[in-house]
């Protein structure tokens, strides 16, 4: 099980989709087909190997990326299960952080989902090549050339369909494979053993024309083959096969494949794709960093033998191996036993186990060499984003971000005895989940939770509750709102009073203004170094900067600031740094207050998919949140899809209200789109508190 591949023969993919696709019942035929499994996992009935958390059985969704090692075809394939749901899109994003390619699971009913665009545009923010997979060919409504359009359309990609489906619907019975110019059916329900035989007459006319697309595109993305195509030479399916890893590798092209992984039918030939098309870590650039000791970029190749580079993407507790931290390793060989060096915090870490992760079962291993993903326990510094590097070769690679939380909820201990239990469940879950905070309200004392959305604070609050075992009381959610300015503003302040018995003295004078929609607040300093001493400057910097925690319209932290410091005066005697950080905070409030500021609340982007007769109650129920409705287009199966954007104020019990609107038929997705100012006649409700 832990042979050593050679680097060509490794593949690092990513499995991801919107919800409900079907990423985890594909994953588990994956497993089934390669020999790790022995029996097929249902989503339905909780016994998939990669949805091994009670909540993710419970709900039959994931929540937690899970990482799993399996071989085919003498290839070694890491695998990372995704969530689908976007409160859990830092799963997604740190999984495509360390990943070399990715397959992407479409509904062939539906074709390309809101949350397939999200996960799609951040694989081409990260460069993985991706190859997709259209799912669910045997439900009602499934449309091969629809889904492969709606990839084309709203994807603005380059789809190019390497099979055709025989069959649709109830009779989908497999699929033609265009390269090698074959039919490929399942006949045994556990589909283990495909049957191969020509292409049926009927099928000929259809196929044919899609193969001739397909090897046109090709040949487009490569000049010699391009030639021999004009010259009416055929072109091999080797040659395609190699044209087409070459285009998939550089991101030109996407191939497409079709099949329904719950009936048991195109998985492996899925398989086979990962390995011909997909990058090893030999095809995709060497990893790039900063050496904090030479002060300067360097590169880090994909070799055993190189300096050790290793990207920790995951921390995670495990009931039985305790905190358990995942990492890719993008050059070097990690020893279990030996001492590296976390680079951004200089310090040391010894790695006591190496394992190679099968979900929630592991392998130890003595080794994992560059191209691996694996987990370590026992490092007691390291967090998410940080980099683990050979001792005589420091290296700090790009950390991973995350968006910003939208929503929060409170939560107080039950009893004095569960506060210091509360403590230390919210630090091991934050210090899992990237996107989770904890902040305590100075104003009132409550401990708040801060999460992506309504179900991810759930799932939070319910493994706090069971896992952790911590009894407290959780409050109804509240929204995260921010507060910016509209205009310019400048105040002058004079700070001269004694502190602690010493007079003080500091003058500033500041001027704020907006910065562009999204883009984050700065400082800017417009003094010459004789006109104020360094050591004063930095303390304005750090006075204003801290400032912006708090609003002057509800308290609220402030975005889109940019501050400009324009004059100062100094004392040789009477000024302070203390004096100059308090005078810029009061400066910077005033200022603020002089620039006509405004309250932002986070606007969403949701997608109500409903059946054609309940679309009245749902466009009458939007319309009574104030959704500012964007789209209507049908769907096939007599769906309807509503898109629009809502105040993440108003949608709080939408599920609730969806499920009662649709006799439990209807479904939604929401993410967090953009900021928009508060409505005049909600603002005294946020303000005082009565509101959202």
């Amino acid at each position: 099980m832990s042979e050593v591949h050679s680097l060509e023969n490794i593949r690092n993919i990513g499995i991801i989709a919107h919800i409900d696709a079907g990423k985890t019942t594909t994953t588990e035929r994956i497993l089934f087909y390669t020999g790790r499994t022995y029996r097929l996992g249902n989503v339905d009935e909780g016994t998939t190997v990669t949805d091994w958390m009670l909540q993710e059985k419970e709900r039959g969704i994931t929540i937690m990326s899970a990482a799993v090692t399996c071989y085919w075809r003498h290839c070694q394939i890491n695998i990372v299960d995704t969530p689908g749901h976007i409160d859990f899109t830092a799963e997604v994003q740190r999984s495509l952080r360390v990943l070399d390619g990715g397959i992407v699971v479409f509904d062939g009913t539906a074709g390309v989902e809101p949350q397939s665009e999200t996960v799609w545009r951040q694989a081409q923010e990260f460069h993985v090549p991706l190859i997709a997979f259209v799912n669910k060919m045997d439900k009602l409504g499934a449309s091969f050339p629809y889904a492969v359009g709606t990839i084309r359309e709203r994807l603005k990609a380059n789809p190019v369909p390497i099979q055709w489906p025989i069959g649709a619907e109830s009779d989908f019975r497999g699929v033609v494979d265009l390269i090698e110019w074959r039919a490929v059916y399942w006949q045994d329900e556990l589909g283990q053993v495909p049957e191969f035989g020509p292409v049926h007459v009927e099928l000929e006319e259809e196929a044919s024309a899609a193969r001739d697309a397909m090897v046109e595109a090709v040949v487009e993305t490569d000049d010699e083959l391009m030639v021999r195509y004009l010259d009416d030479e055929e072109i091999s399916g080797a040659d395609l096969r190699w044209a087409l890893r070459k285009a998939v590798v550089s991101g030109k092209v996407q191939p497409v494949l079709c099949g329904s992984s719950l009936r048991n039918k195109g998985v492996q030939l899925l398989l086979d794709a990962v390995v011909d098309f997909l990058p090893s870590p030999l095809d995709v650039p060497p990893i790039t960093g900063w050496n904090p000791k030479k002060e300067r970029t360097e590169e880090r190749p994909a070799d055993a033998d190189a300096p050790l580079a290793a990207l920790i993407f995951k921390i995670a507790t495990d009931p039985y191996a305790g905190r358990l931290a995942y990492f890719r390793i993008y050059s070097g060989t990690m020893t279990r036993g030996s001492v590296y060096l976390n680079s951004g915090k200089a310090i040391r870490e010894r790695v006591t186990k190496l394992l190679r992760m099968f979900a929630d079962r592991r392998e130890e291993v003595d080794e994992l060499r560059a191209g691996d993903i694996g987990a370590t326990v026992g490092l007691k510094n390291t967090v998410t984003g940080d980099t683990l590097s050979a001792m005589h070769a420091p290296i700090v690679l790009e950390p991973i971000h995350f968006p910003e939380p939208v929503i929060s909820v409170a939560v107080e201990p039950k009893t004095v005895a569960d506060q210091d239990h509360l403590v230390e469940a919210l630090a091991r879950l934050a210090e899992e989940d990237p996107t989770f905070r904890v902040q305590v309200d100075e104003g009132t004392g409550q401990t708040l939770l801060w999460g992506m959305g309504e179900l991810h604070l759930e799932i939070l609050v319910d493994r706090m509750l069971r896992e952790f075992r911590v009894e407290a009381n959780v409050g109804r959610p509240r929204v995260a709102y921010k507060e910016t300015v509209t205009t310019t503003g400048r105040a002058e302040v004079v700070f001269d009073r004694p502190l602690a018995g010493k007079p003080q003295f500091a003058r500033v004078v500041l001027e704020v203004s907006p910065t562009g929609p999204g883009e984050s607040s700065g400082f800017i300093n417009q003094l010459r170094p004789q006109d104020l001493a360094a050591p004063f400057i930095e303390s304005v910097r750090a006075g204003a900067l801290e400032s912006l925690d708090s609003g002057v319209v509800a308290g609220y932290p402030m975005v889109g600031v940019s501050i400009r410091l324009v004059d100062a005066t100094a004392d040789v005697l009477l000024s302070t740094e203390v004096a100059f950080k308090a005078a810029a905070s009061q400066a910077l409030h005033q200022a603020v207050e002089a620039a006509t500021p405004v309250l932002l609340e986070p606007t969403m982007d949701v997608e109500v998919v409903v059946p054609e007769g309940f679309v009245g109650e749902v466009l009458g129920d939007l319309n009574s949140r104030d959704a500012d409705i964007r789209l209507m287009e049908p769907r096939a199966g007599g769906s309807q899809v509503v898109r629009a954007f809502v105040k993440l104020a108003r949608m709080f019990g939408y599920a609730t209200e969806l499920r009662s609107l649709t006799q439990g038929r209807g479904t939604f997705t929401m993410e967090f789109h953009h900021y928009d100012p508060v409505d005049s006649r909600q603002l005294d409700a946020i303000v005082y508190g009565y509101g959202a």
